[in-house]
């Protein structure tokens, strides 16, 4: 084999290989790419964790400190209505048995009236 053969052969392998390695230079730009992807769409997400955080968070006092006041307040009220209601059931309970005996003396009024 001549030296020309044989520096053929090297350049044919060289050339093989700087093929293979444009290749794999194309693959690993293609990573790249896909990891800065997807570094930016994790970033997006980190983002949005925050301000779901944050939104959650706000929640919470409102509950806290709003809602559970209010209801609170509901509770107070409705307990001071339940007082009233059940003192007017009272009064009414009251009035009536009073109005009964009351039919009952004018029915015997009545009864002592028709008989004279």
């Amino acid at each position: 084999m001549t030296d020309n053969k044989k520096l053929d052969l090297i350049l044919e392998k060289v050339n093989s290989l700087d093929e293979k390695v444009n290749r794999l230079d194309e693959k690993v730009n293609g990573l790249d790419k896909k990891v800065s992807s997807l570094d930016e769409r994790v970033n997006s997400l980190e983002g949005d964790m925050k301000e779901v955080r944050q939104r959650v968070t706000k929640t919470d006092m409102t509950l806290e400190n709003e809602i559970r006041v209010n209801i609170q307040r509901i509770a107070e009220g409705h307990l001071d209505l339940s007082r009233k209601l059940d003192d007017c059931v009272k009064i009414s309970s009251d009035i009536k048995a009073k109005q009964e005996i009351q039919d009952i003396y004018i029915n015997m009024h009545n009864s002592k009236l028709k008989a004279l």
